[in-house]
């Protein structure tokens, strides 16, 4: 039998700012590693302060802390190598690094070298970089360890330290995730390993923080650009892949810079190489490949996706039950179908509050997805409270007609018993706007926009569509029926907040209207631009007027779910008081 090199990709889920949880998470995947005869095992990056740590960096005494904690694990963690993302202070300056631990000390630390300051990233507020690149030699071969952006780089660090002898790339990550996000990474590392002919390993962090969800995905690919590795999406997971040694011995040879590297070379202060004391141990038995099998679709990678990142917000902010206003509508439906799924029928809560403008469909939908989901429907009719709000306003509002004022004091009655729910019982209110309402601002402010949590926030309207066909054909194939009554599904959506109302009344049609917001929104298109596509220009115009003029109400929305390439919140943040507009 071949010598083989064991690696271990510690994919974990650990809690922002909880240090003796993270320890303790790392030093148990570290055990189970030793168990599995690895030889080296790789944490994501800020694995043990938790990620992203955002102004906890500033923090001096919690950056010492974390410091504290990685000299304590070290001690416990004998075996095998570990390479574990920390937050390093030295001399005044805060470092994103990666301890490489072994023999019960930290060896050497690699210090991340190119740090994003895009979309969520804000990582030039907290760290300085570290041009210096270290090569690690571990006898009869050599590796080297990047961090994240290193290897968005190119060329990058990673190319460095190919070029210098390294036969493997080492890399920890905090990569968040959006939809088929794991499929442009394995497109980037396989061009790396290839171009640079090294293996490469790639180690995420899984599970939710805050609007932030990671997927996990981690791999390891060969030289050649084979996939020898790739672990379960969105679950915690130590996989484990061989090297022969003999490859690794042959990739670790130093290779011609050429003018590429030679010109990145400049922007780096030294290539240096340190030395690991290493013995390769024999091994009981081969471990070939550990492949795990993607999301047959886009929908179930978005169900996942919203799941992890929801269950991680209530169970690591302390809650055990959740709360939902069931309208009658489809998102509504959704998200107390997908909550469900989290906190199971008995930590779940659903409450309807009908008006004299509620239908009898919706009626019907709210008590039917109840019964569907195994849950106690509270009632609350709120037509004498609605009608006591009028009377005390009547004075005021004399000989004024009826506007949208009246709508939203509905949705404001509703929002505060479910509000007094939440806070009597201790229970989570779950929000449920979707991306195509919150971008126009067709919700109400301290109305359906309150609450802690918003599940489906970062999906357009079209979208929730779809992911409430495939939860019923995921249902029905279980032999449980539609979970979601089609009668819910198949009425046109409304506000009803007042009679006869439907949301076309005052939008356009939703895949028109999702369409010109993804080319604003994502892909910052002027109208100009968009209309070339075949829209409507003063319709393309109109819609642009309604994101930008309510920015102030994404400002005060609850946080939700990161889903596509860029969401509301940390990805885009614009000015509330702005007065550009598009010519």
């Amino acid at each position: 039998m071949k010598s083989v090199f064991r690696i271990g990709l510690a994919q974990i889920d650990p809690v922002v700012g909880d240090l003796d949880y993270n320890e303790n998470l790392i030093v148990e995947f570290g055990r189970e590693a030793r168990k599995r005869q690895c030889d080296l095992v790789l944490f994501p990056e800020l694995a043990l302060s938790g990620y992203p740590p955002e102004d906890l960096m500033l923090e001096q005494q919690f950056v010492r802390d974390n410091m504290k904690h990685l000299r304590k694990l070290a001690k416990r963690c004998t075996a095998p190598m570990m390479v574990v993302g920390y937050a390093e202070g030295v001399d005044g300056k805060l470092y994103n690094s990666a301890a490489l631990v072994s023999s019960g000390k930290v060896l050497h630390t690699y210090r991340k070298c190119c740090l994003p300051n895009y979309g969520v990233f804000d990582e030039q507020r907290y760290f300085s970089s570290d041009p210096s690149i270290p090569v690690y030699d571990l006898g009869d071969f050599s590796i080297g360890i990047n961090i994240c952006e290193d290897i968005w780089v190119n060329p990058g660090p990673g190319d460095l330290q190919a070029a210098h002898g390294a036969g493997l790339i080492a890399t920890i990550n905090s990569s968040p995730y959006h939809v088929r996000k794991s499929n442009e990474r394995i497109r980037m590392l396989t061009r790396f390993a290839k171009r640079n002919k090294v293996y490469y390993a790639y180690v995420n962090l899984v599970g939710g923080h805050d609007e932030l969800v990671f997927d996990g995905s981690s791999v390891v690919i060969s030289p050649t650009g084979e996939l020898l590795a790739r672990s379960e999406m969105f679950r915690e997971k130590l996989s484990v892949v061989d090297i022969p040694v003999d490859k690794l011995q042959k990739y670790s040879s130093r290779k011609k810079l050429g003018p590429r590297l030679s010109k990145a070379a400049q922007r780096y202060s030294r290539i240096t190489r340190v030395r690991i004391p290493f013995e390769l141990k024999s091994k009981t038995k081969r471990i070939r490949r550990s492949i795990a099998d993607l999301p047959r679709s886009r929908e179930e990678e978005i169900y996942y996706a919203l799941v992890t990142g929801t269950r991680d917000y209530i169970y690591k902010n302390g809650f055990t039950d959740v709360v939902v206003g069931l309208s009658g509508g489809i998102d509504s439906a959704l998200t107390a179908a997908i909550a469900h799924d989290i906190v199971g029928s008995n930590h779940l809560h659903l409450v309807f509050m009908p008006t004299r403008y509620t239908t009898e469909e919706s009626h019907i939908g709210a008590r039917k997805l109840a019964q569907n989901l195994g849950v106690k429907l509270v009632e609350y009719g709120i037509n004498d409270l609605f009608d006591l709000y009028n009377d005390t306003l009547r004075d005021s509002f004399k000989g004024l007609p009826e506007d949208i004022t009246e709508e939203n004091i509905q949705a404001r009655i509703r929002g505060n018993i479910l509000m007094a729910l939440a806070n009597k019982f201790n229970w989570l209110l779950l929000t449920t706007g979707n991306k195509t309402e919150v971008a126009v601002g067709y919700c109400t402010l301290y109305g359906d926009t309150a609450g802690g949590f918003a599940i489906i926030k970062d999906l357009y309207k079209t979208m929730v569509f779809r992911m409430a066909r495939w939860m019923n054909r995921m249902s029905r194939k279980m032999g449980m029926g539609s979970v979601i009554p089609p009668i819910i599904i198949s009425k046109p959506p409304s506000a009803e907040l007042k009679a006869g109302q439907v949301d076309t009344d005052s939008l356009p049609p939703y895949e028109l209207l999702d369409a010109i917001l993804r080319r604003y929104i994502e892909f910052g298109e002027s109208p100009q631009e968009i209309a070339k596509l075949g829209y409507d220009i003063k319709t393309v115009r109109a819609v642009i007027k309604l994101v930008d003029m309510n920015e102030y109400k994404r400002r005060q929305a609850a946080p939700g779910v990161k889903i596509t390439p860029k969401g509301f919140g940390k990805d885009r943040r614009m000015p509330i008081t702005n007065r550009y507009t598009f010519k």
